[in-house]
């Protein structure tokens, strides 16, 4: 039998890179911009970079930046939870938090990208196209936005910034 769609992105559960537990309720009244990130796709550099800025700026006025990495668009995150943190963290220097690898289309979709694509569909349909899919969230939980891979983070700044002063 399928699970229930939570009502809340409060109430999903996911592990970091390590593999520890996380509930997303800890973030709750945060401004929040969810990601599947890669390695390997031609779209990293500039991303990380630009959620790094976003982060820098942001991190202490109550926004978070959730990073899953993600192997299913063509083969471009297929190292170990410890050699992704490796690339995020020491090549970019995110300092934001990077979770466990996670499938967000198909069967094996992890329950949170379930529940957002379904508060948030695609232009073409509801299915993650690529790496660097961004979601954003609301203070209190709602999934407000969905931005296409190309999307350049910085080009969210402003939408960051509305939901800060909210």
């Amino acid at each position: 039998m399928a699970e229930a769609m939570p009502n809340s992105i409060y109430d999903i559960k996911v592990k970091d890179i390590s593999g520890n537990d996380v509930d997303l309720s800890s973030y709750s009244g945060k401004v929040l911009l969810i990601v599947n990130v890669a390695s390997q796709c031609g779209l990293t550099n500039s991303n990380y970079k630009e959620l790094s800025v976003l982060y820098e700026k942001y991190k202490d006025k109550g926004f978070e930046i959730l990073a899953f990495p993600c192997n299913q668009f063509g083969g471009q995150e297929p190292g170990s939870n410890e050699e992704i943190k490796e690339v995020a963290c020491t090549r970019f220097k995110a300092e934001f938090p990077i979770f466990d690898k996670v499938d967000v289309n198909g069967k094996n979709a992890s329950p949170l990208y379930q529940f957002l694509k379904a508060k948030k569909g695609g232009i073409f349909g509801d299915g993650i196209k690529w790496n660097f899919t961004k979601f954003l969230v609301a203070k209190d939980g709602t999934v407000l936005e969905r931005y296409a891979p190309t999307t350049s983070p910085l080009k969210i700044e402003k939408d960051i910034q509305k939901l800060l002063e909210a």
